[in-house]
């Protein structure tokens, strides 16, 4: 038979061992791809354009006080489409795909956050890598806690092709130049 002294002690240190681990485990948040969407905004010496980013995959994980620990995103360079044949080709040509078939996107902080009930807004810094190239990176995104455990960012970072060591495309033996200067927005959901 247990003592009683015992068993109460036992209970109290395991009871207080599940909610101090279970208080100190980080929450791990994917991306929902069907729930995200990204656009990449440019311009040639003849039209606008945009093209679409087809598959992203990312994780966020969060630790139990509520600060981001990490995240990470990885978009297949082939997953960027326009409709048109020419202009993707050229678009992977200028990543250098066959080389560099992944942008990568790491995080190294958040700064200025702000979370106003399910409102949130903040300055993510972190390296992204195109075309083998890292360099680091800040912009500011706004989100939103829509229900328990999902989150959902927008924005949009400006970027520069050559600060990557990449050519702007041309097309149409260089009738046809793409500008320096891209824009992506995004609009992703982590659940």
């Amino acid at each position: 038979m247990i003592k009683q002294p015992f068993f109460k002690i036992f209970m109290t240190l395991l009871i207080s061992f599940i909610f101090i681990t279970g208080n100190l485990s980080a929450q791990s948040l994917k991306i929902n791809p069907k729930a995200s969407s990204m656009t990449i905004y440019g311009t040639t010496n003849v039209h606008d354009f945009k093209t679409s980013v087809q598959q992203i995959k990312g994780e966020v994980v969060i630790n139990s006080a509520k600060k981001v620990q990490s995240a990470s995103l990885e978009i297949p360079v082939h997953s960027i489409k326009s409709g048109e044949k020419l202009m993707d080709n050229k678009t992977y040509e200028a990543f250098n795909d066959a080389k560099y078939p992944t942008i990568l996107f790491s995080l190294i902080d958040v700064t200025s956050l702000q979370i106003n009930g399910d409102d949130i807004s903040a300055i993510v810094n972190g390296n992204l890598t195109l075309a083998g190239v890292t360099r680091k990176i800040s912009f500011k995104t706004t989100g939103k806690n829509t229900k328990p455990g999902v989150y959902v960012f927008k924005g949009s970072v400006a970027l520069k092709m050559t600060d990557y060591k990449m050519k702007p495309p041309t097309a149409m033996l260089g009738v046809m130049k793409v500008g320096d200067a891209i824009t992506l927005k995004y609009d992703v959901t982590f659940e």
